[in-house]
């Protein structure tokens, strides 16, 4: 089992992909029958923490395309305005 949070190492932003990446080793570890209780229960606290890392990197690119939609409206409008 990988640890949640290692020292002595800079800190990086996790990124959606390893996010879901170490979400599927932990629902491999949770699927497995020798995976002690214990250890799911710690999986499944770090599963939670993985999601709202995946949930967060999500709102941010939802957030980002309908800006970049925002910014296009007003040319689109004043091209179809135009014929």
């Amino acid at each position: 089992m990988k640890p949640i949070k290692q020292t002595g190492q800079a800190e990086q932003a996790p990124t959606f992909e390893a996010g879901m990446a170490r979400l599927e080793e932990i629902l491999a570890a949770l699927q497995r029958e020798e995976t002690p209780l214990a250890d799911a229960v710690k999986l499944y606290a770090e599963a939670a923490e993985q999601v709202a890392v995946c949930d967060s990197a999500l709102r941010s690119a939802k957030l980002q395309i309908e800006e970049i939609d925002a910014k296009l409206a007003p040319d689109s409008a004043k091209e179809e305005g135009a014929g």
